[in-house]
């Protein structure tokens, strides 16, 4: 198979993958709510981005390491909303 096919496939699916937190930071952004958002969730699910990225590098597999990131940064924005927006008892 062409691996410029391959290349536009991995990128595609990076950037798809990463930007499905988009709404979920969009919307705790514009809500303030964030009592419903699961921190063990999304720090597992951290750990598992920064493994592809790390395994992006080992590989040295741009579109991995790139997507991924994008990922790490969102879910990073919502631990701090999740921490800044939460509600003191």
């Amino acid at each position: 198979m062409n691996s410029g096919y391959i290349q536009i496939i991995g990128v595609a699916s990076g950037v798809l993958t990463s930007a499905s937190m988009l709404p979920q930071v969009i919307k705790t952004f514009n809500d303030k709510k964030v009592e419903d958002l699961s921190i063990v969730m999304i720090l597992v699910l951290m750990c598992g981005i920064a493994g592809w990225i790390y395994y992006g590098e080992l590989r040295k597999d741009s579109p991995i390491i790139y997507t991924n990131s994008f990922s790490l940064f969102l879910n990073s924005i919502l631990i701090f909303m999740r921490f800044k927006y939460a509600k003191k008892k």
